[in-house]
């Protein structure tokens, strides 16, 4: 009899980017598979049968799975997904696995992909697909920057000291509310040091530098521009690489921009946010290349799996970008108000140093695919009167 074998979130990942050839069985209950799930390029048979239904009945359980297929189960932590396996094994299925961790290791994955290699330095878009957004690494000259870290900071560290490089800096875009940043553990690992807006992390519980518009850096020659964009947040700041790309974080994204709504002052932040896309990018090369901090869905990938688009083509896609004037488009921000997860404000105060989570207690506050657009997700009914409310509680 067969074994079940464990596999880790990354092979699930690159199976997906493949042509998947297994059924993916989710055996956590109905509201958190509902909830979130599973996703990447490319879809395969994914079923959802609760792991107590196999403690109930063991045979009717079995029996809503297709024989002779290749089974590869998820659960929460690891241990119910490895139980069901083994009943799996025990009753015919000869290529069954289980995930490491479970869906709290699929949510903590890193995936680095490279976006260009040119030019004597490389860039790397770093794509959490349980969480749906993008980190970035900079290579060049034995140095290395890194931009919106995620706690998996063995990513970052381990790929520099791959290339021989050392990493100087961490910078944030904005202050997450979505994920808890890596940028406190990296400085911890490597020393770097920490930059960020004031305006986002005015009175942090940590050491960081200040970035100021407009303001360069140098990573081994490449330079690294700072453009205050406002509007998601106060303090949203993009880093122009190289004048090729601009690591955009949550103000443009591949389909919409990023919500103004979240720091409880929509009606006020929705108007800075119009500005800096009809402003501030107006000015920037329709040829730069952005690269979001996050993604909605996988149809906004590449054919290599990276999020990226010019900005001139997103000027023309993008739905905030066809608003006619400032009132329509603070019409556009009211009709797409939705409640934000309560977990949000304890992330904030995390990333700003005020909450110290232990590991696990992190793991859970991760979990979860952002919502951080402005639109895509869909209103839910929530007046922005009462988002307002809820925001400042």
């Amino acid at each position: 009899m067969a074994e079940p074998f464990i596999y880790t979130a990354d092979e699930l990942f690159h199976w997906l980017c493949a042509k998947p050839d297994f059924v993916l069985l989710d055996v956590r209950n109905e509201k958190e598979f509902t909830n979130w799930y599973v996703e990447g390029p490319h879809l395969c048979p994914y079923i959802n049968i609760p792991y107590y239904s196999f403690i109930e009945d063991v045979s009717a359980s079995v029996a809503l799975i297709p024989q002779g297929e290749k089974i590869r189960v998820v659960c929460a932590k690891e241990g119910s997904a490895k139980y069901v396996a083994e009943i799996l094994t025990q009753n015919g299925f000869p290529d069954v696995g289980y995930l490491r961790q479970g869906i709290v290791g699929w949510g903590n994955a890193v995936i680095p992909q490279l976006v260009t290699g040119d030019n004597g330095y490389e860039l790397h878009q770093c794509v959490r697909p349980g969480k749906a957004s993008c980190s970035y690494l900079l290579i060049a000259g034995g140095s290395a920057m890194v931009f919106d870290p995620a706690r998996n900071v063995g990513v970052y560290t381990g790929l520099a000291e791959a290339r021989g490089a050392t990493i100087t800096h961490s910078f944030e875009t904005h202050r997450q509310a979505d994920y808890i940043s890596g940028c406190q553990l990296l400085k911890a690992k490597t020393g770097c040091t920490i930059m960020a807006n004031r305006l986002d992390f005015e009175g942090a519980a940590f050491d960081y530098q200040q970035v100021n518009d407009g303001e360069t850096f140098s990573c081994g020659g490449v330079t690294v521009q700072a453009l205050h964009t406002p509007g998601h947040t106060m303090g949203s700041t993009c880093y122009l690489v190289d004048n090729k790309y601009l690591l955009s974080g949550d103000t443009i994204f591949i389909r919409t921009a990023g919500r103004p709504d979240l720091g409880g002052k929509w009606e006020e932040w929705s108007r800075v946010l119009y500005l800096t896309l009809f402003v501030k990018l107006r000015d920037l090369a329709d040829d730069l290349l952005i690269l979001p901090g996050h993604y909605v869905t996988w149809e906004e990938a590449n054919g290599q799996f990276l999020f990226a688009e010019r900005l001139g083509q997103l000027k023309r896609q993008v739905d905030a970008f066809q608003i006619a004037n400032e009132a329509k488009f603070k019409e556009f921000i009211s009709d797409n108000i939705r409640q934000q997860p309560g977990v949000y404000a304890e992330i904030r105060r995390v990333n700003g140093g005020w909450l110290a989570p232990t590991p696990e207690e992190a793991d859970i506050m991760d979990l979860g695919k952002n919502e951080c657009g402005a639109s895509k997700y869909g209103k839910i009914g929530i007046s922005a009167e009462a988002q307002r409310q809820t925001a400042n509680s």
